[in-house]
């Protein structure tokens, strides 16, 4: 008995290592890229302007095959396709590090993108059949590492590698990384294959693609391009009308690739909704800030990257604190406490910006340590009433909303700042520019906090190992 206990932490240790190795490395891909753009810029002789392609077709790539990523682990098998996306990525990643130019690199970041829409679903609903309700909480410390670390070290890392050797070295940096987790899972990983995964949904496979790959594109243009130009009006409206059909469809389909259905649970629709709220918030303050420091206040890039860095060092506290926190305040008032701080800090963050670069280091550390504690009761409760053979549907699901939000967040603040920069042109209004900004991240919070205060039946968590739910029908 005790060496079945023993070999069954051992397989669960070996998930989260495989999973938090993979999520590392696309997390700090995520983030690494936007430093080395002026230097891919100068290798291929072209514009700043022409370099934003190469993050475009990474998003919309990923964008295209998040939706498909939980039908192909039910039928394939999770380890299969967890597997053959790390692949795929990692091999990407080399490719765009040696990619003679400008058009081939474009290539392989959509192949890159590919592989990460696949990747990040597939081994949450890995992890998650993995450990109980029960044992969420606790492994939030070490997701953390991808959650927040990695994208925090991404601008620090991307600097620092830029300037020492080349930017083609943000991407063979992820080549051990991407390896060693192949290795593992390659070895150590089991298979898990749905009996009844379902027929492919060709209807939802068909509206998804182009739905969501033109309203990513839309929304992550329209702030540069403009809103009424051509290009981002047609392919933003389109995109709208197809996700709305999409909608429609997958909620009538018994079968659909994207189970709508799953909403209807209330916990897992209320965690969605923080998490969307929260994901836009997080990366939209995450995009201005460095802007703002940068050209208003004339910081470096590199005292940028180090003024920033705190909020993961706040988030890596706060998973320490996390199971704690849930036992002793549950998660309606956990919730309802860390975003009330966090509304509070991204305030005092707009209005004291010019302070003390410790001061803002100090707020930023907080709002790793309230927002920390909101993304990880959302991570640790979303998946409660799921059962095992809809895993790979939920986390899929959950997925593309945490992604579409970090999308809103980033295009509804900058469409802010490209509408006061067309009234204002003085250096101080610049600053109070970014500054409402920021102001936007905090109405994003507010709106999480209003679906945290109506929240149900959540005042508690299990603190003992729940039994396992006989698998349900996906639908």
């Amino acid at each position: 008995m005790k060496i079945s206990i023993q070999k069954d932490v051992s397989k669960k240790r070996i998930v989260m290592i495989v999973y938090v190795l993979a999520m590392f490395m696309a997390a700090l891909d995520a983030t690494i890229t936007n430093v080395a753009l002026p230097s891919i810029g100068a290798t291929f002789q072209v514009p700043p302007a022409a370099t934003g392609a190469i993050n475009v077709g990474y998003l919309v790539s990923l964008a295209m095959f998040l939706p498909v990523s939980g039908w192909l682990g039910d039928r394939f098998g999770t380890k299969r396709v967890f597997l053959f996306s790390l692949m795929t990525f990692t091999i990407a990643s080399l490719l765009c590090a040696v990619a003679p130019n400008l058009f081939m690199l474009n290539v392989f970041r959509v192949i890159q993108g590919a592989g990460g829409g696949l990747l990040t679903p597939v081994g949450m609903a890995i992890l998650f059949r993995t450990f109980s309700p029960a044992e969420r909480p606790k492994i939030a410390r070490m997701l953390v590492l991808p959650i927040a670390v990695a994208p925090a070290l991404g601008p620090i890392v991307g600097g620092i590698l830029v300037d020492s050797l080349s930017w083609r070295w943000i991407f063979y940096i992820n080549l051990p990384i991407g390896l060693l987790a192949i290795f593992i899972g390659l070895l150590f990983l089991h298979e898990h294959v749905e009996e009844k995964p379902g027929r492919f949904d060709i209807k939802g496979f068909l509206l998804s693609v182009p739905g969501f790959s033109m309203l990513i594109y839309a929304l992550t243009q329209g702030a540069s391009k403009g809103w009424n130009a051509p290009e981002v009006v047609i392919t933003g409206v389109i995109g709208l009308i197809l996700m709305v059909v999409l909608c429609v469809v997958e909620w009538n389909t018994s079968e659909p690739m994207l189970n709508l259905r799953l909403f209807k649970d209330p916990v897992f629709r209320n965690m969605c909704m923080i998490s969307f709220c929260s994901a836009a918030a997080l990366f939209g303050m995450l995009y201005v800030f460095p802007l703002m420091y940068q050209n208003a206040l004339q910081a470096s890039a590199t005292d940028t990257g180090l003024t920033t860095f705190p909020e993961a060092l706040g988030l890596m506290l706060s998973s320490q604190m996390l199971p704690h926190s849930l036992k002793r305040l549950g998660v309606k008032r956990l919730m309802i406490v860390s975003l009330i701080g966090s509304i509070v800090v991204f305030t005092l963050i707009a209005i004291s910006v010019s302070a003390n670069p410790w001061f803002i280091r100090f707020l930023m550390f907080n709002v790793g340590i309230f927002l920390g504690h909101a993304v990880g009761a959302v991570q640790a409760t979303a998946f409660h009433n799921i059962s095992l053979s809809s895993m790979g549907r939920a986390t899929t699901l959950f997925q593309v909303q945490n992604r579409l939000g970090s999308v809103v967040g980033v295009a509804i603040l900058a469409s802010v700042m490209g509408v006061m920069e067309g009234q204002v042109g003085s250096q101080q209004i610049d600053l109070m520019t970014y500054q409402w900004s920021l102001f936007g991240s905090a109405i994003f919070l507010s709106l999480a906090l209003v679906v945290a205060i109506n929240l149900k039946q959540l005042d508690t968590v299990p603190t003992k190992a729940m039994p396992v739910k006989a698998p349900a029908k996906a639908n």
